[in-house]
């Protein structure tokens, strides 16, 4: 068997597997990536289709109050790594990772943002303090997203 047939059949049993996981999932979805080995399969809807928040039963955290808002173009933001549904806790019930007014540093999470049912975590790129959480806890975000605005930590000494 030749390496492309090999591939070929990689991508194949790939193509089968994303449509029976978007079979599967309730709601619409907007990006799947599947991969085995080096064979990668990444498919990704553009349109009008909405993401339909995840059905949360227990009480919300107490939490800073949230802005909508978007980022001052030069105001840095922890930004969404995948489309998905942000979560502020690592828990229902628990305390969110941050709020408005700590300080964060590189790699710390911050959130995490569930996306076919996996929990990735969200960290922090950059030091910073938390000015303004701009997603509600338990709300649908696209990539790239910005969910946290950090005022940079420049000409500090730590």
């Amino acid at each position: 068997m030749s390496a492309s047939a090999s591939s070929d059949e990689v991508l194949d049993g790939l193509r089968r597997q994303a449509r029976k996981l978007v079979a599967e999932l309730a709601g619409p979805v907007r990006r799947v990536r599947l991969r085995s080995g080096e064979t990668v399969l990444e498919v990704e809807w553009h349109g009008p289709a909405e993401a339909a928040p995840a059905p949360r039963t227990d009480p919300e955290p107490v939490a800073a109050p949230v802005a909508e808002t978007a980022t001052a173009p030069d105001r840095p933001a922890v930004r969404a790594p995948v489309v998905g549904t942000f979560y502020r806790a690592p828990e229902p019930g628990a305390a969110p990772f941050v709020a408005v007014g700590d300080l964060v540093r590189p790699g710390q999470v911050v959130g995490i943002v569930e996306a076919m049912k996996l929990m990735n975590e969200v960290t922090a790129d950059q030091a910073g303090r938390v000015v303004e959480v701009l997603v509600e806890d338990g709300k649908p975000v696209e990539y790239d997203q910005p969910l946290l605005a950090l005022e940079p930590l420049a000409g500090r000494s730590g």
